[in-house]
């Protein structure tokens, strides 16, 4: 190939054809299995199946003391470490052969053997153990062409070494003669019936089924098969190579069973979990085994000892007596049980692996007639892919032969003659589909997919790739993978295209990587940011708020702080993001007039209420969980609906501070010790401990009951910090909580009634809700009511750090009175009005009931959680952020409500242990290399000793383990714990 020209627009082509990037990945990368396999799709999955294979081990597999009676599961441990002789080894061989045979549905009467060898050195041993040498008209029909003959080219090693093997047994022997083998003009096919009794033949090897697994035997042939043995079923056999054919026969039922019931059938094993190869199973019809039986009675050398399914009485012979087939290593379905014993003496863990495998593959993929059909069914989707995708073929062009199992592809890219140029590519292809990746001459390095492994036409056959598919792949993954085979060819060839044209002198830059996130703002202008709220409380050396740190931040990422209101907007610099800080805005008259008509393009506020006719253009931030004073109708109001801006918060910045406050306020109530009156008696010398301390008895929280009603940021870390105190947490949260509550520990409610049911204390955390527009009414309004109140216990603790309007405030009136209630813990908004006086505000309702219930109330005017100065200044800097991301990128992160058309989701974002674990969070911490394989470490000693306490069962053996492991457990739980924290991993995952 020198045509400069040419070569240089086939790149061009390919480089547009892969211009959208690699396609979805499929599932499981691996394509090189049978029917039974385990299918796991990544690493995890695969630890995970590996756990739960040891568990079904120890529920399985049981042991028994001299009576009988069941004192524990075995261990994978136990099993691997013993030599496999009797209980539980012939129990697990049994199970397996007893699976394997129903599954697949083998007829009762069909014996089925279990032996050593893998592919090709198993399928032999079957064959001749059907064979005999010294029978001189015995006569072979094998469906593949004689070995190193011209037609056998393309055969590939397994079938010409088996052919090879069975000449061999004849060439040998002292009475063979190869001659009695007739072997196929082409690869298979099955003659006619006639053709097979005009031969004389007596046995029909099927190996030509298994020339790519991608080709099948038509209906029209088994049928004359079926024909012939029909003819004399005594003394006419058939052997297949049955690796592609269980679980994707593509004929008729009756066909299928047919097949199942009248031919012997070969299958290696060659995967269950991840462990075992070189044993195969084998099905033998009731004439096969008694022509077994008769070949021993006039044997002939021909099979080594070791890989014998019919194993001699006597050793020094080849084979003896009757008895030897019923000796062997066969599972009788009709008894079940097997005839002989176990065949390997470390083989039961890899049977057991084999059940297990097929248990979970029948779960997941249904009976061998689902297998089938699923079979079937992904063919159809191949050749409807193929249909619209000129670039690949398929090789086996005869619809009615090809195979259901593989899938075998061809390349026609007419573009590409050169047949080394073609092989270069297809190879270049298959590691990127791998591991491997491929590497640009111009440096550019593109990694793996980890999209298709095993994807090797075998040797000597045509086509390109080679996949087995089958029934136990779902269709998506199907399609995943040809897209990949097409796009890893495409890139393949840009490769190799650039490495001929580098000959010629032609180079091609590397391309430029782009660093971080595309800006979608426009430098050519000044955007505007409106502070309307402190962002510091700690006080400076004026006596004023220090804003000091949110300044510097801004000033570090590249924006301008202003003190002050925005003047003349033109003289701004452009490119830039301007805040403007006006913490002292409070009325709707202050705040109109700066900001109606957009002047600013974005808001950060805290609790100041902001006017639905209010505009930013670009967005706002309130800073904390609630958003319903954030009024503007950019936004759509406090519920982020309908408007064309997008409104976010910064949930969990005061979570602590708030959930700190609550036990703070619990704690002078319960235990109900009067401190202070102590305090005044100790001072003034007044108390005696000896005497007097037993009239002041209390109880500590320890025990209590602390109900919880929200699971949002502020009620679990109330919940955790209860738990802490010892106390026992119910928490009422919607029904998608409750699997996060009850996996950290604590109980889930499903109505507030019921949490609040005997508690000692209450807690409220559920936000005000949604906004009826219609009625001005928030849908969580009035929940702690007189049924809530009066389900706890006498004399208990009310706390609502939440919004006032979530508590009835005449029901609280009631309770009080009652004594129900024996204190109330209130934090509301109060607001007074400058010019009148005027009180308003969600804490009103509350204010006459402290007149009426002296010392049982506590008000504070939502100071819980917005007075504290590090939350502040944290949850500024994150709002700050929050904008920077939203103007310069167009990015929004903790939306609330409706994200409007142009703007993209990033997800959310809390403090490191508050909220939510999100996929960013887990993200991070996959980038900490260092903590996460420590976090790896101790978790992996953790399962290990955790599990072999809960699978062991004798007292001495578990004493000893305690013994040795106690103080590495704990010490692994504790540490673990603290990477967890520490990683951000703790606590109810996002979505």
């Amino acid at each position: 190939m020198t045509d400069i020209a040419q070569m240089q627009e086939q790149r061009s082509i390919a480089l547009r054809q892969t211009a959208s990037g690699a396609p979805e990945l499929p599932s499981n990368p691996f394509f090189g299995v049978g029917p039974i396999t385990d299918a796991t799709t990544d690493e995890v999955d695969s630890r995970l199946r590996r756990i739960a294979f040891d568990a079904w081990i120890e529920k399985t597999y049981r042991k028994f003391d001299d009576r009988g009676n069941d004192i524990g599961g075995f261990t994978t441990a136990e099993i691997s470490r013993s030599m496999h002789r009797g209980y539980p080894a012939d129990k697990i061989l049994t199970d397996m052969m007893r699976a394997i045979h129903r599954y697949f549905g083998f007829p009762r009467e069909n014996r089925m053997a279990v032996g050593l060898g893998g592919g090709h050195s198993g399928f032999t041993v079957c064959i001749q153990h059907l064979m005999n040498a010294n029978d001189a008209g015995q006569r072979l029909y094998v469906d593949t062409p004689r070995p190193e003959s011209d037609p056998s080219r393309a055969a590939g090693f397994f079938r010409q070494s088996w052919a090879t093997q069975l000449i061999e047994m004849q060439r040998f022997a002292e009475k063979g003669c190869e001659s009695r083998i007739h072997f196929a003009a082409s690869e298979g096919v099955i003659p006619t019936a006639a053709e097979l009794s005009s031969l004389g033949v007596s046995i029909f090897v099927g190996v030509g089924h298994e020339t790519t697994g991608a080709n099948a035997y038509t209906s029209g042939e088994i049928r004359e098969l079926l024909t012939w043995l029909d003819g004399d079923p005594a003394n006419r056999h058939a052997v297949f190579d049955a690796t592609s054919m269980l679980g994707a026969m593509p004929w008729e039922p009756e066909l299928v069973s047919a097949v199942m019931a009248k031919c012997c059938l070969f299958m290696p094993f060659q995967k269950a979990i991840g462990g075992i190869s070189g044993y195969f199973v084998a099905s033998f019809t009731p004439h096969a085994l008694a022509l077994i039986e008769k070949n021993q009675q006039d044997p002939a050398w021909a099979i080594p000892r070791q890989l014998k399914i019919a194993p001699p009485i006597d050793p020094r012979q080849p084979f003896s007596a009757k008895r030897s087939v019923d000796a062997g290593p066969f599972y009788d379905a009709a008894e079940d049980r097997m005839l002989g014993g176990v065949i390997n003496t470390y083989s039961a863990l890899a049977f057991a692996e084999t059940t297990f495998g097929l248990l979970q593959s029948e779960a997941r993929v249904g009976s061998v007639v689902d297998l089938n059909r699923r079979s079937a069914a992904n063919r159809a989707v191949v050749d409807e892919w193929v249909k619209s995708h000129p670039l690949l073929s398929l090789t086996v062009t005869d619809a009615e032969r090809r195979g259901a199992a593989v899938t075998l592809l061809k390349v026609e890219d007419a573009d590409i003659t050169d047949a080394g140029i073609h092989a270069r590519i297809i190879a270049r292809s298959k590691q990127l589909l791998g591991y491997e990746g491929i590497t640009h001459p111009n440096g550019e390095y593109e990694p793996g997919l980890d999209a298709a492994h095993y994807v090797n036409a075998f040797p000597g056959t045509p086509g390109d790739y080679r996949a087995w598919v089958g029934g136990i792949r779902e269709p998506e993954d199907v399609v995943a993978l040809l897209e990949n085979l097409q796009y890893a060819y495409l890139r393949a060839k840009i490769v190799v295209l650039e490495e001929e044209l580098a000959k010629h002198g032609v180079t091609f830059e590397a391309p430029v990587k782009a660093d971080g996130a595309v800006r979608k703002d426009d430098p050519t202008r000044a955007y505007t940011v409106l502070i309307a709220d402190l962002v510091g409380l700690r006080f400076g050396a004026d006596g004023e708020p220090d804003y000091s740190e949110v300044k510097a931040y801004i000033e570090e990422k590249g924006g301008v702080f202003h003190l002050g209101p925005l003047g003349d907007r033109e003289s701004l610099e452009k490119d830039r993001i301007h805040f403007f800080y006006l913490p002292n805005l409070s009325t709707e008259a202050e705040i109109l007039p700066q900001t109606d008509k957009g002047q600013y393009d974005a808001l950060i506020a805290a609790a100041t209420f902001i006017p639905k006719a209010s505009v930013f253009p670009l967005g706002g931030v309130r800073i904390g969980a609630g958003t319903a004073n954030m009024g503007s109708a950019s936004w759509g109001g406090g519920n982020g609906e309908g408007g064309d801006a997008p409104l976010m918060n910064t949930p969990g910045i005061n979570s602590r501070a708030t959930a700190q406050m609550v036990m703070k306020a619990i704690l002078k109530v319960v235990p109900d010790l009067p401190v202070d009156r102590l305090h005044r008696m100790v001072a003034g010398g007044d108390f005696d401990t000896g005497r007097q301390l037993r009239d002041f008895p209390t109880a500590k929280l320890e025990g209590r009951k602390l109900a919880v009603l929200g699971y949002g940021n502020i009620g679990r870390e109330v919940a955790k910090l209860a738990k802490a105190f010892g106390m026992t947490v119910a928490i009422y949260a919607r029904a998608h909580h409750k699997r996060w509550i009850e996996a950290e520990g604590f109980t889930y409610a499903a109505s507030p009634v019921e949490a609040a049911s005997g508690a000692d204390v209450l807690s409220v955390h559920i936000g005000l809700g949604r906004l009826d527009a219609s009625t001005g009414v928030y849908s969580n309004a009035g929940t702690v009511d007189a049924t809530v109140l009066s389900a706890m216990k006498d004399g208990a603790v009310l706390v609502n750090y939440d919004r006032g309007e979530v508590v009835d405030t005449d029901a609280l009136d009631a309770a009080l009175s009652t004594g129900k209630i024996a204190h109330a813990a209130i934090d509301a908004d109060l607001f007074r009005d400058a010019a009148t006086g005027a009180l308003s505000g969600p804490m009103l309702p509350y204010l006459p009931l402290e007149q009426r219930h002296k010392g049982k109330l506590e008000l504070l005017p939502h100071a819980a959680a917005d007075t504290d100065h590090p939350s502040r200044v944290t949850g500024a800097k994150q709002a700050v952020d929050q904008i920077f991301d939203v103007i310069r990128f167009k990015s929004v992160v903790n939306l609330k409500g409706d994200l409007p058309e142009g703007y993209v989701s990033a997800g959310s974002r809390t403090p490191a242990g508050i909220g939510k674990v999100t996929k960013q969070a887990v993200a991070e911490a996959g980038g900490k290399a260092e903590l996460l394989e420590e976090l790896r470490e101790v978790s992996e000693k953790i399962a290990a000793i955790s599990g072999a306490l809960s699978a062991v069962s004798d007292p001495g053996h578990r004493g000893r383990i305690v013994e040795r492991y106690t103080a590495l457990l704990v010490e692994n739980v504790d540490r673990q714990r603290a990477l967890l924290d520490e990683l951000g991993l703790y606590g109810p995952a996002e979505g």
